[in-house]
């Protein structure tokens, strides 16, 4: 059997998420098929995680010795949200190591991590974003230019991070400067996006070489102002709707648009992307390379909801590497 290595932790708040999708990881891989080994990688650790004991990774070759037998690891899923696992790092350790990963490859994953970069780049290809301003630490700004153009309410958001992590509704010109300084302590680079009121809603998607699976969309009613990290993590503040009760037409505009982003970024694996719906048209809020895979996550949801076996999924995107 094929050693799977399931590779979560990561060096940024996304941790806490990261060790979730691990748990769900390892139930969504055939056991029948697969041996799977949990690989924790942090800043001041890389390690198997077997039985509560932890193996150390030989970072030249990416194996690990149990009991004098090494260990070495024909396929990468990587769970890991955020940096390194999400913004290109480690993909590019495993295309080095000639290790096949189930994201996708260097480029994408940089270019998709990077929320300003990525939106700029797909409203070249005709896709809605909100206007957006970008801050860089270190670089001074000013916030009633800022609101002039954006106008309030807007949402200040750390450029390179996810779960909702440094994010803040601003109603106020005097909350900007301060929700800024808080989306810093996530990432190096701030944007500020102008708010578009709508229905929110995500639809997940992978390609292989045979075929191509455009899930049911989600829509997410959160309970709280905006679908904030504790909306996403904690059942009673939300509400996601699988399938989204919006008109056919706008599905299939929706499900359209997630196939075409995928190839214009080059994905690979399963991919999430996020929209807002105002007044029919319909806004890009971020594409996510290394989705959250909880059990109650949005892709499970929607794998269900299509009727396929989650672990036939899981097969299908492993043997597409392999």
């Amino acid at each position: 059997m094929k050693n799977i290595g399931i590779i979560y932790g990561g060096y940024s708040s996304e941790i806490i998420v990261s060790e979730k999708s691990k748990e769900g990881v390892m139930t969504f891989i055939d056991e029948k098929r697969y041996n799977r080994y949990p690989i924790l990688i942090t800043k001041e650790k890389w390690c198997a995680v077997i039985d509560d004991q932890e193996f150390p990774i030989d970072k030249n070759d990416f194996s690990f010795t149990i009991l004098d037998k090494k260990i070495t690891i024909d396929f990468a899923y990587i769970t890991i949200h955020g940096t390194p696992g999400e913004d290109g790092l480690l993909q590019g350790y495993f295309n080095m190591l000639d290790i096949p990963h189930s994201t996708c490859d260097v480029q994408a994953a940089s270019i998709s991590f990077n929320k300003f970069t990525c939106n700029t780049y797909l409203k070249g290809f005709g896709v809605a974003v909100a206007d957006s301003v970008l801050v860089r630490k270190g670089n001074s700004f000013n916030s009633k230019d800022i609101v002039e153009q954006l106008g309030l309410p807007c949402f200040v958001k750390p450029n390179a991070g996810g779960s909702s992590f440094g994010i803040t509704k601003v109603q106020k010109p005097e909350q900007l400067t301060p929700a800024i300084e808080k989306a810093f302590t996530e990432s190096d680079e701030v944007i500020i996006e102008q708010f578009v009121a709508g229905t929110e809603v995500t639809c997940g998607l992978y390609k292989t070489k045979n075929t191509q699976r455009v899930f049911p969309v989600t829509e997410v009613v959160s309970k709280n102002e905006f679908f904030d990290f504790e909306a996403k993590y904690t059942a009673s503040k939300v509400e996601e709707i699988t399938p989204a009760r919006i008109e056919d037409a706008v599905r299939d505009r929706i499900q359209s648009i997630s196939s075409l982003i995928y190839d214009i970024l080059g994905c690979k694996g399963i991919v999430r992307i996020d929209y807002i719906i105002s007044d029919n048209k319909i806004f890009l809020l971020e594409v996510n390379t290394t989705p959250g895979m909880t059990v109650t996550s949005f892709i499970p949801q929607q794998i269900e909801a299509a009727g396929l076996d989650i672990k036939e999924v899981f097969s299908e995107i492993i043997e597409n590497e392999l």
